[in-house]
C-alpha cells in the first residue's frame, strides 16, 4: 500500500481521452474517505491523455479513494492509501489561532518575509541561485507572481508562459500550457522543502503581455484550473 505522510500530496491519475473543449472545465473528481470524514475536489487535464487529482491528508490512517472521470467514455477507478506522520519541516499549512499563526501540527509560525516577484520568470542558472540563497537566509515567507512581470529590471521574455494562444493570437486561458505549470509547481516544491511558504500573487497590473486584461470570464477560468492544480500544496498562500 501507498504510504503518504500528512500535509504532503498524494496523486491519483487515469488515462482518457483529450478534452474536446476546454482543458481546465472537465468533469473529473475524486471522492477521499476516511471514517465518517468525506472530501470532494476537483481534478486537472495534465495533457497527453492525463487526468490527475491532488489531494493533501491532514488525518493518519488508511484513506479509500474513488477518482471519476466523464469525457467519452467514463472511467471510474478506486483505492486507498496509509497516511503516515509528518517527518522534518513538515508542519503543515499554517494557519490562524487568534491574532497569531502557527503550523497546522501546533508549531507556531512567526512570518519573516521578503519578496521574489517574477523569479520563476528568470533564466534558469538565477531561479537555482535563488533557492540556493534563500536556503541559507533567515526567511520563512515569499511573495511571488503567477504571471510574468514587466517592470524596472524585469524586462526579459520568460521561458514559459501559462497559456497558449488561439488562432488569434490571444491567450487561450481553456488551453494552459501544461509546461508552464509543471515549472511553476517545481519551484513551490523547491520553496516548500527548505521551509518557506509561498505567498502567491495571482493577479497583478505590472503587465506587457495581456494576462492583466482577461477579463472576468476567462479570470474566473485561470482560478478554476489554479485551484485544480495547486490547492494541495501545503505552503501556499492565496494573495
Amino acid at each position: 500500500m501507498k504510504k503518504i505522510e500528512k500535509y504532503n500530496i498524494f496523486e491519483g491519475s487515469v488515462r482518457g481521452t483529450e478534452p474536446s473543449k476546454s482543458n481546465v472545465k472537465v468533469d473529473f473528481t475524486g471522492t477521499f474517505r476516511k471514517d465518517d470524514k468525506t472530501v470532494k475536489i476537483n481534478g486537472f487535464y495534465n495533457g497527453n491523455g492525463e487526468y490527475l487529482i491532488r489531494f493533501m491528508p491532514d488525518e493518519v490512517g488508511i484513506w479509500h479513494y474513488e477518482l471519476s472521470l466523464k469525457a467519452e467514455e467514463e472511467i471510474n477507478e478506486s483505492g486507498e492509501f496509509e497516511c503516515i506522520r509528518e517527518t522534518g519541516n513538515n508542519h503543515g499549512p499554517v494557519v490562524v489561532n487568534g491574532m497569531n499563526f502557527q503550523y497546522a501540527d501546533g508549531t507556531r509560525y512567526i512570518p519573516f518575509g521578503t519578496t521574489l516577484y517574477a523569479w520563476i520568470h528568470q533564466p534558469r542558472q538565477l531561479i537555482e541561485k535563488t533557492i540556493e540563497t534563500l536556503s541559507k537566509s533567515p526567511f520563512n515567507k515569499a511573495r511571488m507572481c503567477v504571471f510574468p512581470k514587466s517592470y524596472t529590471y524585469n524586462t526579459n521574455e520568460p521561458e514559459f508562459f501559462p497559456f497558449e494562444k488561439n488562432g488569434e493570437g490571444k491567450w487561450d486561458v481553456n488551453q494552459p500550457n501544461v509546461e508552464f505549470w509543471k515549472h511553476l509547481e517545481s519551484q513551490l516544491s523547491a520553496l516548500s522543502n527548505i521551509g518557506i511558504e509561498a505567498d502567491l500573487i495571482l493577479f497583478h497590473p505590472y503587465d506587457r503581455w495581456g494576462f492583466a486584461d482577461l477579463g472576468r470570464e476567462d479570470d474566473l477560468t485561470y482560478l478554476d484550473y489554479c485551484v485544480r492544480r495547486l490547492a494541495a500544496f501545503r505552503n501556499i498562500w492565496w494573495s
